[in-house]
């Protein structure tokens, strides 16, 4: 199951109140890059699409699509200091996840 901090949480729910998004609805996907084998991971706000798997977390529903799914799997988005006063989005755990995967571009924040 793929999980959600609550520090991503609010981080999540500041960057959908500043654009006026409502009800956040956070899309996240992860894919194998073919040129180096690595997992790369992406989010952004977007609306729900059928066959989406729909999380219900603290303050922000996470949507991910059936082909994302086995790569987020025991996966968690959480929200940290990775440099004093440098906050960013870091996936943690997953059974596929390699050390440096990282590629999000949303919500202003980097991935690790």
């Amino acid at each position: 199951m793929f999980t959600l901090t609550p520090p991503a949480a609010e981080q999540i729910a500041r960057a959908a109140k500043e654009q006026s998004a409502g009800q956040p609805m956070l899309r996240v996907a992860a894919k194998i890059d073919e040129a180096d084998g690595e997992l790369v991971y992406g989010m952004g706000f977007d609306e729900e699409r059928e066959d989406d798997l729909v999380i219900d977390g603290p303050g922000v529903t996470v949507l991910i699509s059936p082909r994302s799914l086995p790569l987020l799997e025991n996966t968690t988005l959480d929200f940290a200091e990775v440099q004093p006063g440098e906050f960013q989005f870091i996936f943690r755990g997953g059974c596929n996840t390699p050390p440096n995967a990282g590629g999000c571009g949303s919500c202003g924040g980097g991935c690790s």
